[in-house]
């Protein structure tokens, strides 16, 4: 019989735990990967789907009217309220 270890040196079982630390590394990293919303670019600041960090609040304004998510007489309104807190009125 070979015994404990079956003949490994000390290298042996370094390499050994090196190799399976760097797979069970790798196996994490594949997952997180792949799951949905993990990537970093994915997070806006604000927490619109649609918006770009650089958008501002009258850029989000004009593409929901674009889109059609909101009326003109909305549109109006809050593009008036928009330019009020901005001028401090």
């Amino acid at each position: 019989m070979m015994g404990y270890g079956f003949g490994m040196g000390v290298g042996g079982w370094i390499g050994m735990a090196v190799f399976w630390i760097a797979l069970i590394a790798l196996v994490v990293w594949l997952a997180v990967r792949a799951l949905p919303g993990s990537r970093r670019d994915d997070a806006v600041p604000g927490g619109h789907p649609g918006a770009t960090p650089s958008e501002t609040p009258q850029d989000v304004l004009d593409r929901r009217l674009a889109a059609g998510e909101i009326d003109t007489a909305t549109y109006e309104s809050v593009r008036t309220t928009l330019r009020a807190t901005r001028t401090g009125e």
